[in-house]
Parts: C-alpha cells; sequence; structure tokens
C-alpha cells in the first residue's frame, strides 16, 4: 500500500499546518478505508461485536428478565434492544456446525425487568456465566477471557410439551380406557384410569402456580442435556434409567468447569483469594440446598456422598448413641437397601429390633398396621418418601406425626423424590431427611443430609479429622457446631457446587411444572404399557411418582432389558436394591422405565413397539 505525498490543505482547514511528510485529513480516512477492507475476515473490524444492519431471520428470540429467559414464538429476527437478545445461526452453533446445546441464562442476573423501550440503548457487557452475580458468586474471569456466545433458542420441534402431552392423553382416554386390564384385586388401581374420569383431573394435580416460569417446553429442556444426543448401537440414545441416576445440564458441566477454572481451593482455611471464592461457592450451595428443601437454617444442611452415607451417618451418630437394647427401629416393606442394612447392622449392634411396615396389593404401606407396630421403646421410623422400585409415594408426613405421637425420630428419604415433587421438611416435620444430588440432574458424589438444628447439636462426631474441630490437643478435642462437625476432612467441593447448578437449574424451570409434565407422562407411559400383551405391572399404587416396574410373559427381565438395549433404550432390569419388595410381589427381578421432565411421548412410543414386538415372539434374546 502506496501512502500519497501531503498536501497542507487538510490541516490548514483545521487552523493547523500539515507536517512534512504526513497526509492530510482526506488521505487518512481513504486509507483507514482501504485498511479496514483489506482486514482477514476472521480479524474484527469496526464494529465488531455489534449485531450486524441487516441480520437473518431467526426462529426465535429470548427475553431475559427476572424470571430468567423467557420463549418468544417464532417471528422474524428483530432489532437488537436492551432485553431482546437476537440469536442468529452463527452464534447458536457449537464444533463443527452442531447446534450448542442449553437455554441461556448468561445475562439474566444482570439484566433488569423487561419493558420495550422508546430507543435501542447499547447491552452492558455481561459475563457468560450464568451463575455470576449471585451472591455466591466469584468475580467477572478477565478481559481477556473471550465471552462465549453459544446461546441457543429453545423452541418445540413436533414432540408433546406440557399442554400437547395433556390433549393427546385426552384424546386416547376412551380407546385405552376400556382395553385397560385390571392387575391386582378391586378396581381403581390406577386413579388415572378409573371409570369415566377425565384421565388428568385438577384434582390430581399440584396447584397451579403463578406464572413465574416460562411455559414448559421439552425439547428445549432436552438441549440442555448433551449426553441425550449419543447414539446407542446406532440408535438415538432413550434415557429411562433416570431412578439410577439422572443427566446433567449444560449448566451444571459448565459450572464444574468454573470452578476448576477460576475457583479451585480448598475451602475456610486459607486468606488468598481463591479459598475465598471456592468457600463462598461452597456455602452458596448449602443454601442452595436449605431453600430447594425449605430447611430453616443452612447449619441444618450437611454434605455427604449421597443418601446411602447420609443414612449411615444417622445410625452411626444418633443412633448409636440413642438405641439400647430392646429398643425398636420400624422401617417399611418398601425400602432400597440402603434404608435396611444401616438399621439392621445398627439393631444386631446395640441388641435392637427391626420392625417393618407391611404394604398392600397396590404397593402402598399400611397405615393401621404401622400404628400397631409403634410403642414406647420405637426409637427411630425411617421410610422412604418415593418407593425407587414400585415408584409409590409414601405418605411421609402422616408417617412422621405417628412417630412423633410416641417419642421416636423420624428419618425420610428422599432420594427419589427431590427430583419429582416439591419437598419441604418442616412441612413434613420429618427430623431428618436425605437425599443423593445425582438423582436430582447434579454429579455423583454429592448429597445433603437435613437435620433438625435442636438434635444436630446433641449428636456425636462420626469421622475425625481436620476442618470439623474448633482446638485439638493431646489430651482432648473441641469439635465445631453442626453442620461442620460431621464434615471431617475435605469434602467434595466442586460436586456441592455443581448440586447447587442442578438445583438453580430445576428451579429455573419450576418444580411445579416439572411434576404436572411428569405426571402427565406417566399416564401416558402406563397406558401403553397396559396395551402390550402378557404385560404385568407391578406396583399399581394410587400415588405414584416416574417410575414403572413390569415382567413380560416368556422372558427374564435381563432379556427384556437386552432387547431393549439394541435399539438405544437404557431400563434398569433387576432387583433395583429393593429385594424384599419385590419378593413381596413373587418378583426377583423386573423391568424399570423410570421418567424424567426430558423424556417424551415419542420415546414411550419407542419403547413400547418394542415390548409388543417381543410379545408377539419375535426377536427373543438368547433363545
Amino acid at each position: 500500500m502506496t501512502i500519497p505525498t501531503p498536501t497542507s490543505e487538510g490541516l490548514a482547514a483545521l487552523g493547523g499546518t500539515a507536517p512534512a511528510g504526513l497526509p492530510d485529513e482526506g488521505s487518512l480516512a481513504r486509507l483507514a478505508g482501504e485498511f479496514f477492507a483489506a482486514l482477514p475476515s476472521g480479524l474484527p473490524g469496526p464494529g465488531a461485536g455489534r449485531a450486524p444492519a441487516s441480520p437473518p431471520e431467526a426462529p426465535a428470540e429470548i427475553r431475559l428478565g427476572d424470571a430468567g429467559p423467557q420463549l418468544l414464538a417464532a417471528a422474524p429476527f428483530a432489532p437488537v434492544q436492551a432485553e431482546s437478545v437476537p440469536l442468529d445461526h452463527a452464534s447458536a452453533a457449537g464444533p463443527a456446525g452442531r447446534p450448542a446445546l442449553g437455554v441461556p441464562e448468561a445475562y439474566a442476573a444482570a439484566l433488569p425487568t423487561f419493558s420495550p423501550p422508546l430507543s435501542p440503548p447499547p447491552l452492558a457487557p455481561s459475563s457468560p456465566y450464568y451463575f455470576l452475580g449471585e451472591a455466591n458468586a466469584a468475580p467477572p474471569p478477565p478481559e481477556s477471557v473471550p465471552v462465549a456466545e453459544n446461546r441457543v433458542v429453545p423452541r418445540s420441534f413436533g414432540l408433546p410439551g406440557d399442554g400437547e402431552l395433556q390433549a393427546i392423553l385426552a384424546e386416547i382416554a376412551g380407546d385405552r380406557r376400556g382395553a385397560a386390564t385390571p392387575v391386582g384385586p378391586g378396581p381403581g388401581h390406577f386413579y388415572f384410569l378409573d371409570g369415566a374420569a377425565a384421565p388428568h383431573g385438577e384434582a390430581d394435580l399440584p396447584p397451579a402456580q403463578p406464572s413465574a416460569h416460562p411455559a414448559f417446553d421439552v425439547q428445549a429442556v432436552r438441549r440442555d442435556f448433551p449426553i441425550l444426543q449419543e447414539r446407542v448401537n446406532g440408535r438415538q440414545l432413550i434415557w429411562l434409567d433416570n431412578a439410577a441416576t439422572t443427566h446433567k445440564p449444560q449448566s451444571v458441566i459448565d459450572r464444574l468447569a468454573y470452578f476448576y477454572q477460576h475457583e479451585n481451593s480448598n475451602i475456610h482455611r486459607a486468606a488468598h483469594e481463591l479459598a475465598a471464592r471456592a468457600t463462598d461457592a461452597y456455602e452458596g450451595a448449602r443454601s442452595k440446598v436449605a431453600r430447594f428443601i425449605g430447611a430453616s437454617s443452612t447449619e441444618e444442611i450437611i454434605f455427604v456422598r449421597g443418601a446411602t452415607e447420609g443414612i449411615n451417618l444417622v445410625a452411626k451418630t444418633w443412633g448409636w448413641q440413642n438405641v439400647g437394647e430392646g429398643d425398636e427401629i420400624v422401617v417399611s416393606h418398601l425400602e432400597h437397601h440402603a434404608n435396611i442394612v444401616p438399621w439392621q447392622q445398627l439393631a444386631a449392634a446395640k441388641g435392637a429390633r427391626l420392625k417393618v411396615i407391611p404394604v398392600d396389593d397396590t404397593g402402598q404401606v399400611l397405615l393401621d398396621e404401622y400404628r400397631k407396630l409403634l410403642t414406647s421403646r420405637t426409637k427411630i421410623v425411617s421410610v422412604t418418601q418415593v418407593s425407587n422400585a414400585l415408584g409409590t409415594v409414601v405418605p411421609v408426613k402422616e408417617i412422621v406425626a405417628m412417630a412423633h405421637q410416641v417419642g421416636a425420630v423420624a428419618v425420610v428419604d428422599g432420594a427419589q423424590s427431590v427430583s419429582h415433587m416439591r419437598v419441604n421438611v418442616q412441612d413434613i416435620d420429618a427430623d431428618f431427611f436425605i437425599f443423593s444430588g445425582h438423582k436430582v440432574f447434579a454429579p455423583t458424589g454429592i448429597g445433603a443430609v437435613y437435620g433438625k438444628r435442636a438434635i444436630l447439636e446433641d449428636m456425636p462426631p462420626w469421622q475425625g479429622g481436620g476442618n470439623m474441630i474448633a482446638d485439638v490437643t493431646f489430651e482432648k478435642t473441641i469439635y465445631h457446631g453442626p453442620p461442620t462437625r460431621f464434615e471431617a476432612g475435605t469434602g467434595n467441593i466442586a460436586d456441592a457446587v455443581g448440586l447447587g447448578a442442578a438445583i438453580d437449574y430445576v428451579e429455573r424451570i419450576g418444580m411445579e411444572n416439572i411434576a404436572r409434565y411428569e405426571h402427565d407422562l406417566l399416564v401416558y407411559t402406563t397406558r401403553a404399557l397396559l396395551s402390550v400383551p402378557g404385560l404385568k405391572l407391578i406396583g399399581t399404587a394410587a400415588e405414584k411418582a416416574s417410575v414403572s416396574s413390569f415382567v413380560l410373559d416368556g422372558y427374564r427381565p435381563e432379556e427384556v432389558g437386552k432387547a431393549l438395549n439394541e435399539e438405544g433404550i437404557a431400563v434398569r432390569s433387576g432387583h433395583h436394591c429393593a429385594q424384599p419388595i419385590l419378593r413381596r410381589f413373587g418378583q426377583e427381578a423386573t423391568v424399570r422405565p423410570s421418567l424424567a421432565f426430558y423424556n417424551t411421548c415419542e420415546e414411550i412410543d419407542t419403547l413400547v413397539a418394542v415390548l409388543h414386538r417381543l410379545a408377539r415372539g419375535k426377536g427373543r434374546v438368547g433363545r
């Protein structure tokens, strides 16, 4: 590029004289234009980072306000406004042109409530990390960290959301109601299949809440979970093993990565910046757990590896301290092994007695029989809120109240309930409530124990080491109060933070939205399974969560599971670590598809099509 000979006219017009060897104003402008026109396409020119003047059309847009992202109907691309962020095709694509996954929360915390502006002011700079701006968040990353523009438009692609699913159920109600064969004695074992009742009565639903969340869109949710794009045996993965573990949304995966990139440190022990960040993130997650289950204080929340460790903690602290020879521990017939074995061990060590609440032929506990088991020697009652093998929703509030009438401590295993329904430990009045993070879209290896503060204060620690002590000498040790007293050593800091992110995700969707959608999907699944000849459902209680357990004539459960796996369908086949309840129904194993809010009617149709093929005697595995 050649610089022209300078002249003096340009600078003279500005009241100055052009020094020798410099171009005038017009030449500078022309040179600048030539320079930017010659830049490679990958380098930013003037206006880089701004929306193009005439952008392509996009399928939808997201408005960001106090309630988080709100899905708008598909519409032509609109100009950028303060809180209406258009999404072009380039920004919605990830590596190799694949759609980026995850409904965006990036700007929600930073922007005010939406109101249409008179003129479009520029967007303030914002972090790409949705969790920044929270009270417990770390400082924003340095300016050198690039802002990830991987926002994606949540919209449906033909599979049913909340409204569509109810319409489908209403449409097929007449056809399948007549074809459904009763399972177990007497009518009415499926409250949603009875008589001429509507398939989805309002009395059966959680109460409607004010519109604090966008309308539920199952396809928008599915794009938040990268693993759902996996293929198994050449087929699209259909994950129906949610009672075993749930998958993780992109926001949880990103939160873990951010912790290790920007916050990684041990907690509570150092004065440096990363220790402060890690401690804030960890204790912030504790606050989220307390809010999520309705605890009165963060001091009532203990982090553990999961529900199994949590039940063992209670058995080996409160139980070891308070249960003696001749005392009684009550559990139900529905329990997971994790809520049986620790109490057996305690009873054997202390000379106590284990009693079992029986269930009826639908799989629901018999409260009248339970009342007969309670005596003045009953010290602990420990029951599940939702059966992992049958899906039965147990009336824990009544069970807890009856336990308290005889002075017993009540423990509730919430591993299978927290991802399906609203939980409030103060309303239940449980003395202990325990759950695992990986059942509620959080990482494995993290869970929580809720305990009433007055009870925790009197409990001894169950492990010794660093973090849980106030002072140590060779003569004695002084322990911290709860919850730190029960968290010896370095905890699972990153995954606790991941649990907090999972709770954020669930709460943004809305637990009531989740419960209503899953209720409808369970109705759809139950009707579909009942259409398969030779299929018998195990567990038909009137109140069920998202578990269907069955056996199929002519096949062992593992054969059915193998046939389904060949079609990319993941279910659990076996005893589900709940052998006593399956044996109550004469079974050693069942097939157990279990639902989450990212499952669809189309996936259930695929499942049932394979079962129909097996029932016709085709595709038998190992025969």
